[in-house]
C-alpha cells in the first residue's frame, strides 16, 4: 500500500497547522505506542470502509478512495501533521484490523455502541451520526419495521443494526462481507429487505436508476453517534484525534465536506455539534456516552 498525500484549501490548511501545533505542543514525551509510532515514521495508517455511495468508495478509474470516510481520514492525518495511508476495510473484519495492529485508526462508519466502547476506545467526539435503513421492493408488502418479523434480512457482518432487528423485531438475519454483497444477495431474492447506514441506501432510491423499484421509508433504526476508534488504552492518541474533530466542528469543515462529496440528505446532527462547539457548550445528550 503506498503512501498518499492530498492537498486542501488554505482555511484548511489553517486549521491544520493549529491543530497540528497543538497535538505537538501537548503531547507528552513518551505518549501511547501508536501516537509515538505516528510521529517517528510521519505517517497514520486509517482503516475506512468503502461500500459505495458518498460515505465511502473505490474510483474505478484511479482507483482511489473516494468519499466521506476518506475525507475524514485524510483530513486527521492532516490535522495531526503527518502523511496518510488508507486501507480498505469491511465491518466484518475493522476491528481485526485494528487489534492487529494493521491501522493505527478507524474512520470506518463504525457508530458507537457500550459493547464496542468496551473492546476499543475512542474519541469522544463524534464526527457524524448514523442510522440505519431497511431497502426493499416496493411490491414486498412492508410498511414498517415490525413487517420483517421472521422474515430474512441481509445486513453486513459485525453490524450493530442486527441487535435491534433480532431483539425488537424478531427478523431472520443474514450476514455478509459487506453492504455490496448484502444489497447483491437482496436483488438476488435471498432477503426481503438490507438494513445499512441510511447515508448508503438513501442514495440508491433516491438517485440511481437500477434500484427505480425500490423504497427505504421508514424513520432510521438506533441513530447513534459516529467516532473514530483506537486500541484500547490508547488515550493520548483519542485525546489527538478528537481535538482535530473539535476544530472542524468550530470551523464547519464536516458540513463543507458533507456538501463537497454529495450526501444527498445533510446531516442535522452535525449543525448541532457546531452550534455546541462555537458556543463552547457541552456536546447535545445524544452524543454524549
Amino acid at each position: 500500500m503506498s503512501t498518499q498525500k492530498f492537498g486542501f484549501t488554505r482555511s484548511a490548511v489553517a486549521l491544520t497547522l493549529a491543530a497540528a501545533s497543538a497535538w505537538l505542543g501537548s503531547t507528552p514525551a513518551h505518549a501511547d505506542d501508536t501516537l509515538d509510532r505516528i510521529k517517528e515514521r510521519k505517517r497514520v495508517v486509517i482503516g475506512v470502509v468503502v461500500s459505495g455511495g458518498p460515505f465511502g468508495a473505490i474510483d474505478p478509474a484511479t482507483q482511489q478512495l473516494t468519499g466521506f470516510n476518506p475525507e475524514v481520514a485524510r483530513g486527521l492525518a492532516q490535522g495531526l501533521g503527518t502523511d496518510v495511508e488508507l486501507v480498505a476495510v469491511l465491518p466484518s473484519n475493522r476491528i481485526q484490523y485494528l487489534q492487529q495492529k494493521r491501522v493505527d485508526l478507524l474512520v470506518a462508519s463504525m457508530e458507537w455502541t457500550e459493547e464496542r466502547a468496551t473492546q476499543l476506545t475512542f474519541a469522544p467526539t463524534p464526527y457524524y451520526r448514523n442510522g440505519g435503513a431497511a431497502i426493499f421492493r416496493k411490491d414486498s408488502g412492508i410498511t414498517r419495521w415490525e413487517d420483517l418479523a421472521g422474515k430474512p434480512v441481509c445486513l453486513s457482518q459485525g453490524s450493530n443494526y442486527g441487535k435491534p432487528l433480532t431483539e425488537q423485531y424478531g427478523a431472520q438475519l443474514k450476514g455478509f462481507r459487506g453492504a455490496s454483497e448484502s444489497l447483491l444477495a437482496l436483488r438476488g431474492g435471498n432477503c426481503v429487505a438490507a438494513v445499512h447506514d441510511g447515508t448508503l441506501i438513501y442514495r440508491l432510491v433516491e438517485d440511481d436508476a437500477e434500484w427505480k423499484g425500490y423504497a427505504a421509508p421508514f424513520d432510521e433504526l438506533i441513530p447513534s453517534p459516529s467516532v473514530v476508534w483506537v486500541r484500547p488504552g490508547e488515550k493520548d492518541t483519542a485525546q489527538a484525534v478528537d481535538r482535530v474533530i473539535q476544530g472542524w466542528h468550530r470551523d464547519g469543515w464536516l458540513i463543507a465536506t458533507e456538501k463537497r462529496v454529495g450526501i444527498s440528505r445533510p446531516s442535522a446532527a452535525l449543525v448541532e455539534l457546531q452550534g455546541a462547539a462555537r458556543a463552547q457548550a457541552p456536546l447535545p445528550q445524544w452524543a454524549q456516552k
